[in-house]
């Protein structure tokens, strides 16, 4: 029987929910603590939308190839001899076994561990071999190797950001990303060249807590108050569809170019790209990888507009800068996570109409895909 939203979180915790009132509930903590909800969450939300997966500079050579996880299933992305990035199911077609485990080069083509199936850097399949018999080339009657090569996923390249489509139903990417670009105003990303990448780890909590701290302003004086100075009444929401988050105004302070400068804005695109403008030329982008209800693999790529003659030293101090920034929210949202262990949460909390108005929008997306 198909599982129902109702049926997961209680149709009374859901209307609850979606009642409409001055100041609005928070998802109930079935959401962030249900393996019935996440799995509901990969079928409905990450199976069938633009996904952000992976950097396109971590496969800079024909045969680079990259593992990623998307709703819960192994895709490969691979740097094929055109120059293009192509993404499949990292499955082999013979037993189903998973191809590649690791990033690195598979040079001319993708050979699987177990019975040496091969595959070209395409996904054609190039050799099952004695597959039908004693003979190295043999196969069995009526077998088509162009029938069984490695099945394709819908992919998307945006600068240096790879998203995929596992289903093949979202809208048109360049569709899905028009709201964010619109928001940047023509900002010109073709500059965009990468610094550093900071590799977290997995955070002890739900995917969902780390995008909804990432677009909220609220926290920011009090949580951050020794790595950043961003007074609470500089900050403003952003609210527009199929782009949320939030932003800051402090243009009437000075900066240093290395700390959170003039304007900076903290956008996402549903589910999971979170994209930092820090102006005048520093960009920051998180790939949250849901694991588990209460596991996030998450990882921070550093970008500059414009690298000083220093460049290395200016990565070395935005990476340092970045990693205590992000220490301070993970200890946040583990302990958010840990909260919803207790039946105080069940009701979802509450949340502020001025400042954590975004957040609610994107609660609202939540349920909505899963419906």
């Amino acid at each position: 029987m198909e599982l129902s939203l109702q049926s997961v979180i209680g149709a009374q915790t859901l209307a609850a929910f979606e009642a409409p009132a001055p100041v609005a509930r928070g998802l109930p903590a079935a959401a962030y603590m249900s393996e019935t909800f996440f799995a509901l969450e990969n079928e409905r939300i990450f199976a069938r939308a633009w996904v952000f997966a992976g950097f396109a500079h971590e496969l800079a050579r024909p045969g680079d190839a990259v593992p990623v996880t998307v709703a819960g299933r192994p895709v490969l992305l691979v740097r094929g001899t055109d120059g293009g990035i192509g993404a499949f199911h990292n499955v082999c077609r013979h037993r189903c076994l998973k191809l590649v485990d690791a990033p690195g080069n598979v040079g001319r083509s993708i050979r699987c561990p177990y019975h040496s199936w091969t595959y070209g850097l395409d996904g054609a399949l190039r050799a099952a071999p004695y597959f039908g018999g004693r003979e190295p080339r043999a196969a069995p009657p009526g077998f088509d190797r162009a029938q069984h090569g490695l099945v394709p996923v819908r992919s998307a390249v945006w600068h240096d950001w790879i998203f995929l489509n596992l289903d093949g139903s979202a809208p048109p990417f360049e569709e899905f990303t028009a709201p964010l670009r619109s928001r940047l105003g023509g900002f010109d990303l073709s500059r965009v060249q990468h610094l550093a990448t900071i590799d977290f780890g997995e955070v002890a909590a739900n995917w969902k807590l780390l995008m909804e701290n990432f677009i909220e302003p609220y926290h920011v004086q009090f949580v951050h108050s020794r790595t950043t100075d961003q007074p609470l009444a500089d900050h403003y929401t952003v609210n527009e569809p199929g782009c949320l988050g939030c932003a800051v105004d402090i243009s009437r302070e000075a900066r240093t170019p290395d700390v959170l400068s003039e304007d900076s804005r903290y956008l996402t695109l549903f589910p999971n790209f979170a994209f930092g403008l820090y102006l005048p030329d520093q960009i920051g982008v998180h790939l949250d990888t849901p694991l588990a209800p209460g596991r996030t693999l998450q990882r921070r790529a550093i970008y500059s507009l414009d690298p000083a003659p220093d460049g290395a030293g200016r990565a070395e101090r935005l990476a340092a800068l970045w990693r205590e920034v992000h220490r301070e929210d993970h200890a946040i949202c583990e302990r958010l996570q840990q909260g919803r262990a207790s039946d105080v949460a069940a009701g979802g909390g509450v949340l502020s109409p001025v400042w954590e108005d975004s957040v609610r929008n994107f609660q609202n997306l939540v349920i909505e895909r899963l419906r």
